[in-house]
């Protein structure tokens, strides 16, 4: 009896000691966030399938709200780092690089091949040559129409190449003569006046430039910044009117109605613009004109990022987890689920959406490389007295001198 009690308790130490073992060898991965409920449900399936294939590295999500999470950012990451942090990319992730804040993970780029499959994102994921972390969604912006106003006014809908900057200078006439509005929106809240501005800037300027620009490395009374607003004052008479009074959804039931034929607009617009009565056969969707030849095409479209901050304990296995974001077949699976699109030109889109296709397609080839959205890119200040002469220049051209003198004043003050 004693010989058996023995064996049994022989064998009792033996499994503890090797459960012990096992877990001794799991490692973890923290990782800190700020998703709302349909992210959050997509990105906890992804690592699952990450902790499947990976059974000794356990992945635990930190999840906070987005206001809390942009002050919780600047604390965690200079005290009790996490693995991993969800960012954003271009000039927003420039002052935790300029910091020391961020890891380079130009290994991952290499090793993985993602200068290729990433290329679009490539220049807003680099600073001084190097990669700081890896895209795994973004959403286009661009030019959504509506071929009723465009029959309205007798006017040749876009073919798939579009249209040159003249054509549609010379279209907003024919469409002001029909008593259409050629652009509308809704500048109350500021921010879609922004995105006009935005990809004037980009094709008047290119990217390199624009980026400077929102770094306050570019004075606002610089002749470049008014050839921006010299192509802005060309459309400026086609906008609508009163849009300094109205929501982007007000716009939004302008274009609906066909009372407008041209929207500068995210592509999260669309189910709005559905809602309102378009469908796929009404409602269009276009490339912004290019405005200086041989600019190379930058698009603008927000982009959602993963990064090693510095003080990260677990690297190698955070290293891991970037790759596995950064691949088709991750980034199919989250942005099926949430409807926005992946950066990895080699996923697949829904096939039977033709604006996520077409917004796909539009961002995989932009060799300019992808821009965020000006209160993204330049500092939180400075985009807001940036989007207020936006704004007021859209009303009263007649005042850019006094616009653009008070947009340096404040770039001086903010950057200096």
């Amino acid at each position: 009896m004693f010989q058996i009690t023995r064996r049994a308790a022989l064998a009792l130490s033996v499994a503890v000691l090797a459960t012990g073992a096992a877990h001794a060898q799991q490692r973890v991965l923290k990782y800190n966030a700020d998703y709302d409920p349909i992210p959050l449900a997509a990105m906890e399936a992804l690592i699952a399938d990450f902790e499947a294939a990976n059974p000794d590295i356990d992945v635990q999500l930190n999840n906070f709200d987005h206001e809390g999470y942009k002050t919780a950012i600047r604390n965690f990451l200079t005290a009790d780092a996490p693995d991993l942090a969800n960012w954003y990319a271009g000039n927003r992730m420039a002052p935790f690089v300029s910091a020391g804040q961020f890891m380079d993970v130009s290994d991952v780029w290499a090793e993985n091949g993602l200068a290729d499959s990433l290329s679009a994102s490539l220049p807003s994921m680099t600073i001084d040559g190097k990669q700081w972390g890896i895209p795994y969604t973004y959403y286009q912006w661009g030019i959504y129409y509506n071929r009723d106003a465009y029959a309205a006014a007798g006017v040749d809908v876009p073919g798939p190449e579009g249209v040159t900057w003249a054509q549609f200078l010379e279209n907003c006439e024919k469409f002001k003569a029909a008593g259409i509005d050629c652009i509308t929106t809704g500048t109350k809240a500021l921010w879609p006046g922004a995105g006009i501005f935005d990809y004037l800037s980009l094709r008047t300027n290119g990217y390199d430039w624009h980026m400077q620009l929102t770094a306050g490395e570019i004075p606002w009374t610089d002749d470049s910044v008014r050839a921006v607003f010299a192509e802005f004052a060309k459309i400026q008479p086609y906008i609508t009117e009163n849009h300094a009074a109205i929501d982007w959804q007000d716009a939004a039931a302008i274009l609906v109605q066909g009372k407008a034929a041209h929207y500068v607009m995210g592509n999260f617009a669309v189910g709005v613009f559905k809602e309102g009565g378009m469908t796929n056969d009404n409602l269009g969707f276009m490339v912004f004109p290019e405005i200086t030849p041989g600019i190379a095409r930058a698009e603008e479209a927000p982009t959602d990022t993963i990064h090693i901050p510095a003080g990260a304990q677990n690297v190698e296995d955070a290293k891991l987890f970037l790759a596995f974001m950064a691949s088709p077949e991750a980034q199919t699976k989250w942005n099926a689920a949430v409807g926005q699109l992946p950066t990895n030109k080699n996923a697949s889109v829904n096939a039977d959406d033709p604006f996520l296709v077409a917004g796909f397609e539009m961002l995989s080839t932009a060799d300019g490389g992808i821009a965020q959205f000006f209160d993204r890119d330049a500092p939180a200040e400075m985009a807001k007295v940036g989007m207020e002469g936006f704004q007021q220049f859209m009303v009263q051209p007649e005042q850019l001198d006094a616009i653009l003198e008070r947009l340096e004043q404040a770039r001086q003050r903010i950057y200096n």
